[in-house]
């Protein structure tokens, strides 16, 4: 396959495909007498993989983790819960956090008269430290 066929078939973009081979998270596939990357079933493979983890939000290094625990037939399963526990936890903190800034934004709209007047409680709120 050349890499505009497997950039359709994971889902991935080819000038990231040439990223992630640049950083070394992607297959560094064959190349063709024509200088062409030829990618193989297994670095499609790869490349789902990678794409799946990375719309999971998983980070550049830990799909890089990731890939060496899926590769090594010998893992402790523990490896891959404890990375995937860290992970869920950041998005926990992350959820946490959006919902606190929800709930300024709501207080402050609510303030806000939203008429002619110049007088915005948004923008004060904005300007006076929390």
């Amino acid at each position: 396959m050349n890499i505009s066929e497997v950039a359709d078939k994971s889902g991935i973009a080819a000038k990231t495909i040439r990223y992630y081979e640049s950083i070394g998270l992607g297959p560094a596939p064959r190349r063709a007498e024509n200088g062409y990357r030829e990618y193989s079933p297994d670095d499609l493979e790869t490349l789902r993989f990678i794409h799946r983890a990375r719309d999971l939000g998983f980070s550049i290094r830990d799909v890089g983790d990731l890939l060496d625990l899926w590769r090594d037939r010998n893992r402790a399963s523990a490896e891959v819960k404890a990375l995937t526990e860290r992970h869920i936890a950041e998005i926990e903190q992350r959820i946490a956090h959006l919902q606190s800034m929800r709930r300024t934004l709501r207080e402050l709209a609510e303030k806000c008269h939203g008429d002619d007047r110049p007088d915005c409680p948004i923008l004060d709120g904005l300007s006076t430290e929390s």
